[in-house]
């Protein structure tokens, strides 16, 4: 298919970006929070910590847990340190004697705290904490591990490839793919048709359609995964949404024409003073559209699992009013129709990202007439 190549470089930056910023940004234990009753969480102030927790990244893949038991495996974690490049599971982490969780790789000692990857200071065996409770002995590492997050954007990926490899097939057999190629086409022509030509313009929209096809089914299918019992949530952690705007920004800026740089910094036909008023404006809106992109995907898809889980957990809350079969009951109805209410969100999304990122292009290639 047209543009395969630089699809799949997309994807290769944008996950070696996104493993990166992943790092930085995962603030979530490691291993959850759990009352001291076998793990029964049961109180509403634990159940918002289980699912906030459950909400952000992890380097581990749990698939589900019976009480303090975890069902799943461990990632791996890759880290630069002072010593050198550090690589090694997840499970290797262990606590000690003080409750941290530490693994000793060489000469160097580091710690896992509230999700991230912290170097100990020499001589250092344990983590020390200041008032706030934060490491003062300790600093973080430039981390590269491949998260819970890095593993679903590999996933989505793959199917991609497959996908879009089978239409490829399909195109060289003859003008109508079959089998999952069939399902594919009727998007890619929506996105051509409804996204790209009326915003970027009959002439320009082919150079584009590599990037918008690529970020439309990769967020779409990103916001399906994130669907499953699985527990991916990739985009809603703001590393992921902040790589696929600041792409959208760079293609920007750097496709602009001239009439593109002149309506920012001197727009024509308007008075002298007026664009000295107008330039630091345009130059600020050149960066809160990316912004307004990274915030519109991570807020709500964000929102959307936070919603799914507190219903479920009305089972929980309930189950005093309504019994155990009452409550129960309720959960699930009401999640069920949330989740299919996030279906046509998971499209929305993907859509609107793209519709926009189409639009910001468009007008940066648009050839203006000024008379």
């Amino acid at each position: 298919m047209i543009g395969a190549k630089k699809a799949i470089r997309f994807f290769m930056v944008l996950i070696a970006f996104s493993t990166t910023l992943v790092g930085w940004a995962n603030e979530g234990s490691e291993h959850g929070h759990k009352s001291e009753d076998n793990g029964r969480i049961d109180d509403p102030v634990e159940i918002n910590e289980y699912i906030q927790h459950h909400l952000k990244d992890s380097h581990y893949f749990n698939f589900f847990s019976i009480g303090e038991h975890h069902y799943g495996f461990p990632l791996p974690v890759i880290v630069w340190t002072s010593g050198g490049l550090k690589a090694f599971m997840a499970s290797e982490f262990h606590h000690d004697e003080n409750g941290d969780v530490i693994v000793e790789k060489g000469d160097v000692n580091l710690a896992m705290i509230h999700g991230h990857i912290y170097e100990l200071e020499e001589g250092a065996s344990d983590v020390e904490f200041n008032e706030e409770h934060h490491p003062h002995n300790a600093h973080k590492v430039l981390d590269f591990s491949i998260t819970k997050s890095v593993v679903g954007m590999l996933i989505a990926a793959l199917l991609l490839f497959l996908g879009f490899g089978a239409l490829a097939k399909g195109y060289k057999k003859g003008p109508i793919p079959t089998g999952v190629g069939r399902a594919l086409e009727p998007l890619v022509i929506y996105v051509r048709d409804e996204i790209a030509r009326p915003n970027i313009g009959e002439k320009k929209y082919k150079r584009f359609m590599p990037y918008l096809l690529t970020v439309f089914f990769f967020i779409w299918i990103l916001n399906l995964l994130g669907l499953t019992p699985l527990g991916f949530n990739v985009t809603g952690q703001i590393a992921v949404t902040f790589c696929l705007a600041i792409v959208t920004f760079l293609i920007t800026q750097f496709v602009g024409n001239k009439d593109y740089w002149k309506h920012i910094f001197w727009m024509p036909g308007v008075p002298w003073p007026m664009k000295i008023i107008l330039a630091p404006i345009e130059v600020l809106g050149m960066f809160t559209k990316p912004f307004s992109l990274m915030i519109r995907l991570f807020a709500n898809m964000t929102a959307g699992h936070f919603v799914v889980m507190s219903l479920i957990a009305l089972m929980i809350l309930l189950k005093n009013q309504f019994g155990a079969v009452g409550s129960t009951g309720i959960s699930l109805v009401l999640a069920l129709f949330i989740s299919v209410i996030e279906l046509l969100v998971a499209f929305l999304q993907a859509f609107i990202f793209t519709m926009l990122s189409a639009l910001f292009i468009g007008a940066a290639v648009e050839e203006h007439d000024h008379h």
